[in-house]
């Protein structure tokens, strides 16, 4: 137990280190950025070491490139090859997010560097059952925006892409159209806490977001009050007990966070019956988030009853070291580019079975995400980094998902053999309104007609169930 004096020492202490993070982000710009229209505010220009370098994002408008085709000729729209500033992670967004994008993108890039350009990468389309419910609050923002999947490409420096519209599968009947306002969002996620990387070199960047299209970002008031919270963050995990009681013994709740930002659970998970381990997790400020990106406050639902199992579709080509950028560039192309008030995962896994903390307000508590649409209440999204369509997930993060879904729904007592119900918030599976029975651990593809989370990672969801209630002690 925390003792009052304790406690406002602490409260004083985090608004101190939350305050100089804000001056610290509100410097001056360069006099030549300043007076740029259009610039995002750019990286430290020195090492930075013990904090992490702040990313960016470039936009680039895609345009016709085939101006003249003849009538029933699908359109295409594109990118020319261009030589752009750093980045590793890259999508396609449009203005209308009810709109879906029939079609298929394709993306290729040029190492940092090199002089070769990659082979024809594919962007999955179909990422519309990603993202928070129509009705809610965040998912009725004017700051939505229509958007493929992310894809991790690793440090580049061109780019190029083309987007070719598609008729109807069935009966062909639809006239091929693409979405308005497409564009190109490269996201460079910056360098991790520690690293001491350099920021990328300057050049003439006319397209790049400003300051006043980040949602959450800037200075002023919205990000002292941000950068407070982020400091109060291991605070409320150390108050969680009282503020959001669970079901399990208070010792359950009880973590320790270590110095790299990872929370390690104690042997006491076992005190309640059917409650298994707190597994292993990398906190936000483990992986770097930058906390001034997302929407201050948290949302909770009411207990988690669910857990969806996703995959990125982000591709296989990263290596572990390389994840918390993967998560960073994630998180960035939700809030900046996708418009969500924060990163759409509760959690994340990557092939070494590393677990990250996903959307803010505390890995036990019942924090709303943005992952399954129609089904975000009273569920908790748990993504694993990569693409499984044609790729089987690693042995690795498939125990972990076990281990995760073990621990966060023995919470509220749930065997994760079971089923459940949910009512439906509205999808191309089930109507807004309709009461769902679903399995307790369940793929994305069982509550939205979607590939995700790849056939070979939803062919392991059997054998998660059965792992994760014999870790519960069932």
């Amino acid at each position: 137990m925390f003792k009052i004096s304790s406690m406002r020492g602490y409260f004083a202490s985090s608004i101190g280190v939350a305050c100089a993070t804000v001056l610290a982000l509100s410097a001056p710009l360069p006099a030549a950025a300043a007076g740029r229209p259009g610039v995002h505010r750019p990286p430290a220009t020195r090492p930075v070491t013990g904090a992490t370098v702040p990313g960016s994002t470039q936009s680039f408008p895609l345009v016709p490139l085939n101006p003249d085709r003849a009538a029933g000729t699908a359109p295409e729209m594109g990118l020319a090859p261009q030589s752009v500033r750093s980045f590793s992670l890259v999508g396609v967004v449009w203005d209308d997010p009810a709109t879906e994008l029939h079609g298929h993108v394709q993306i290729r890039t040029r190492a940092s560097g090199a002089d070769r350009w990659s082979a024809w990468q594919d962007v999955e389309t179909h990422n519309h059952g990603h993202g928070p419910d129509p009705a809610s609050d965040e998912g009725s923002s004017s700051r939505m925006r229509g958007s493929t999947a992310p894809l991790w490409v690793g440090d580049s420096d061109g780019v190029e892409v083309r987007v070719r519209a598609e008729a109807d599968q069935v009966g062909g009947t639809r006239t091929p159209t693409l979405p308005d306002g497409l564009r190109v969002e490269l996201v460079d996620p910056g360098a991790e806490p520690g690293q001491g990387a350099l920021a990328p070199s300057s050049q003439a960047d006319p397209v790049q977001r400003s300051d006043e299209d980040l949602p959450y970002g800037g200075t002023g008031a919205d990000a002292i009050a941000s950068a407070v919270e982020a400091g109060l963050a291991s605070l409320n995990a150390s108050m969680n007990a009282s503020m959001f009681p669970a079901p399990s013994d208070e010792t359950t709740n009880e973590a320790d966070v270590d110095q790299a930002g990872e929370v390690r659970g104690g042997p006491s998970a076992a005190a309640k019956p059917f409650a298994a381990p707190r597994p292993r997790i990398v906190t936000r400020s483990g992986w770097g988030a930058d906390e001034s990106l997302r929407e201050s406050g948290f949302v909770y639902t009411g207990s988690v009853k669910a857990a969806f199992v996703h995959h990125t579709a982000s591709g296989n080509n990263y290596t572990c070291a390389q994840a918390p950028s993967v998560i960073r560039g994630i998180y960035r192309y939700h809030v900046v580019s996708s418009g969500w008030r924060d990163i759409g995962y509760n959690f994340l896994i990557d092939k070494c079975g590393n677990i990250y903390e996903g959307r803010a307000g505390g890995v036990d508590k019942p924090v709303m995400g943005a992952h399954t649409l129609g089904f975000n209440t009273n569920t908790t999204g748990i993504a694993v980094l990569g693409s499984f369509t044609s790729t089987a997930p690693s042995a690795a993060a498939v125990n972990s998902v076990a281990a995760l879904t073990a621990w966060k729904l023995g919470l509220t007592g749930i065997d994760p053999r079971g089923t459940t119900y949910l009512t439906s918030g509205g999808g191309n599976l089930y109507p807004k309104g309709a009461n769902v029975r679903l399995n307790v651990i369940s793929g994305h593809r069982d509550g939205f007609a979607t590939e995700c989370p790849g056939k070979l990672l939803y062919g392991k969801l059997g054998s998660i169930r059965t792992a994760a209630a014999r870790l519960q002690g069932r």
